[in-house]
């Protein structure tokens, strides 16, 4: 029996959504501390009313521009929420949502 070969061709994208708040005081985080999605813009400057439901990919939280550990937070389509980490972000602080939505193209 000889030998086939087999070529799949599978194209993967990525789509990105930010969604930006900066703090106008100081926001003190416990275990369950959560940001409501409407306290933040979209890329366009926009008020956000809802983060988009990511079901293949994930979410990225940059506090000032880092990223945070991912199992620090949850998000869902309403709200931010701190897990198990607790201290304060101080005022004018970013934060800043990211949805990857990931997509397959075969």
């Amino acid at each position: 029996m000889a030998l086939s070969l087999i070529n799949i061709n599978v194209n993967v994208t990525g789509i990105s959504t930010r969604f930006f708040n900066v703090l106008a005081a100081t926001l003190p985080v416990v275990d369950g501390t959560t940001v409501l999605a409407s306290a933040f813009l979209d890329d366009s400057g926009n008020a956000a009313t809802a983060f988009p439901v990511v079901t293949n990919g994930y979410y990225n939280l940059y506090l000032n521009g880092v990223l945070q550990e991912g199992d620090s937070y949850t998000i869902t389509a309403t709200e931010l929420t701190f897990n198990g980490v607790t201290g304060s972000i101080p005022p004018r602080t970013p934060l800043i949502v990211e949805a990857v939505e990931l997509v397959t193209v075969v």
